[in-house]
């Protein structure tokens, strides 16, 4: 069974910085996908950024690129957001999940708090 377990959210100020770590265990990752998602509060989940687990080929929605930057440790199977130049809009849960192939995104963890102050 997977498992995706996130730590490093907080409190920051606007401008500052965090990186969000997701330990992934349950089985061999290299068909999967790992992403990260966030939602606000009053508003839907929206899509952060992905990497695909074998390669490290990287996508971003646009109100991240240049801030926000994907990565994974392949040995350790951990995934990574670091981010930069934080917005109170950035404020959210943030979600780790993992998609197997080109199906949904099928696993998901608890979740980590991020809350930007201005």
């Amino acid at each position: 069974q997977v498992q995706l377990v996130e730590s490093g959210g907080g409190l920051v100020q606007a401008g500052g910085s965090l990186r969000l770590s997701c330990a992934a265990s349950g089985r061999t990752f290299s068909g999967y996908a790992m992403g990260w998602f966030r939602q606000a509060p009053g508003k839907e989940r929206e899509f952060v950024a992905r990497i695909r687990w074998i390669d490290g080929i990287m996508s971003y929605s646009d109100f991240v690129k240049g801030r926000f930057t994907i990565s994974r440790d392949y040995a350790k199977n951990t995934l990574y957001l670091q981010m930069n130049s934080l917005k109170p809009e950035d404020t959210a849960v943030y979600y780790c999940a993992a998609q197997e192939g080109s199906r949904s995104w099928g696993y998901w963890g608890q979740g980590t708090q991020v809350t930007v102050s201005s």
